[in-house]
């Protein structure tokens, strides 16, 4: 372990951190909002609190170790959130306490989506745009940016990208630098929000609405400015382009790289896990779109097939927009779309979930083990895509399901210790475990009902899910701490 390393990289992210509310002080100032005071203060409180962290060990710049990596990315996560509070915690409009304030930042930094707001129509101009902001950058992640933009990482950028980067397959560089890689990451983020962004407001948005929404949707964060989401505008064309790009961001930005360098659809096509996630939301869509025009729940069944396809993209990816509430949907729907969570979107896409492509292996895993029971002495490998997968990568896979469903499972007892009930505990750590937001009972349209302990444990399970279980139980670990 090298603590100096470590205080160095993390005074430099959160100096950098502090330029992100810039923009929502020049928001602030064009509508006249009366927000401005907080963003100034916050700014100032994480730019000083940086260079505090940064100054005594400006030049230490040794390599970093694994370790370290998981360590500076898990550190930052809770520093982010607790600096990116600050707006909310210091203003007046809304007026939220501490914990409310660092579920609000947690839930738009890790692109969850769960809110503690109500009235959001009603919030300044700046306070909305900041909400969106927050899920943008949390996206594609902080690191990979700075991994991209920061050549003062040096040696030790791979370290991080590794920590944080979500999926299975996190080791593969699209280009041999790291550095590049993560630009060539941000520069198909940043092109799907311009092209979301445009596309939104030549459909009827107005420009700020379009591109508050083009930040929520390519990050599959679910944020809204409308109490009502996506439902306010009412329109089949928007909901049209939100499905699209909702579809585009789940899909693992490794393929967008290799398909627009090569000019062809056909990495989309080869591509198992891209087939299985298209497979999967299209079932679920037409499931919940055919029950709910034989259950009568919508009296035209073409609106009947606009909301259940669109809820089923959205839940389905992790995204989180609703047009209507589904959670009053009958029978067994909205369990249905909740389930649809868990999978989520591809591996090293925005989406959340536990990933496609692990879901993928653990069916190809059981399948193998029928097959071994019929022919016990037969050498049967697990294929993705006809290619063998090493059974470190299997093991890998195991490993994750059990940790991942041994936190669920205690995180669920302390929910419930705090006296929600089972459907509303259930729900909102499946919802905020998977980087979702809207959940079923109490959570359904806002999590501000809850009790602040609850909250916090959401907010731990945010970041869980977001760092996909092993980034931050590794910390958990004595061997970790060992030398």
């Amino acid at each position: 372990m090298q603590p100096k390393v470590i205080q160095r990289i993390l005074g430099l992210l959160l100096m950098i951190f502090s330029l992100t509310m810039v923009p929502p002080i020049i928001v602030s100032l064009l509508y006249q909002d009366g927000a401005t005071p907080p963003f100034i203060l916050a700014l100032t409180i994480t730019v000083v609190s940086g260079l505090i962290i940064w100054f005594p060990v400006r030049n230490n710049k040794k390599e970093l170790r694994i370790r370290d990596g998981f360590l500076v990315v898990v550190l930052f996560w809770v520093v982010l959130g607790v600096s990116g509070a600050l707006p909310f915690a210091l203003g007046t409009t809304p007026h939220m306490s501490i914990i409310d304030s660092l579920f609000e930042s947690l839930s738009g930094l890790t692109t969850t989506g769960a809110t503690v707001i109500t009235g959001i129509d009603n919030l300044p101009a700046s306070i909305l745009y900041y909400r969106q902001q927050l899920q943008w950058l949390g996206g594609m992640g902080i690191i990979v940016l700075a991994v991209a933009i920061l050549p003062m990482l040096g040696i030790g950028g791979m370290q991080l990208y590794r920590a944080e980067t979500p999926g299975p397959i996190k080791d593969n560089k699209l280009t041999p630098r790291i550095t590049q890689t993560a630009k060539a990451l941000w520069f198909i983020y940043l092109g799907l929000t311009v092209t979301c962004g445009v596309a939104y407001w030549l459909a009827g948005m107005t420009p700020f609405d379009a591109i508050a929404h083009s930040f929520s949707t390519v990050a599959i964060g679910g944020f809204s400015t409308h109490d009502a989401s996506m439902g306010y505008f009412d329109s089949q064309l928007i909901e049209s382009i939100a499905m699209t790009f909702m579809l585009l961001s789940g899909i693992n930005f490794s393929l967008h790289f290799i398909a627009l360098s090569r000019l062809t659809l056909t990495p989309y096509l080869r591509d198992a896990e891209f087939k299985t996630y298209a497979l999967t939301l299209l079932s679920i869509g037409l499931i919940t779109s055919l029950f709910l025009i034989s259950s009568g729940t919508f009296e035209d069944s073409g609106d009947a097939f606009r909301y259940g396809l669109f809820q089923a993209i959205s839940i389905g990816t992790t995204t989180g927009f609703t047009t209507t509430e589904y959670f009053g949907w009958p029978s067994f729907l909205p369990l249905l779309l909740l389930f649809s969570s868990f999978i989520g979107g591809c591996a090293g896409s925005t989406g959340g979930g536990m990933k496609v492509i692990r879901f993928l292996m653990l069916f190809r895993q059981g399948m193998r083990e029928i097959a071994r029971l019929i022919h016990p002495n037969a050498q049967i490998s697990v294929k993705i895509g006809n290619k063998p997968l090493p059974e470190r990568v299997i093991s890998a896979v195991w490993g994750f399901f059990s940790l991942y469903v041994a936190s669920f499972s205690v995180m669920l007892l302390l929910l419930m210790a705090t006296g929600l009930d089972q459907v509303t505990a259930f729900s909102a750590l499946a919802a905020c475990m998977n980087n979702l937001g809207p959940g079923l009972g109490e959570v359904g349209s806002h999590y501000g009902n809850i009790n602040d302990t609850a909250k916090a444990i959401l907010s731990f399970a945010m970041l869980v899910g977001r760092l996909e279980v092993f980034s931050i139980l590794v910390l958990f670990s004595p061997a970790f701490w060992k030398k």
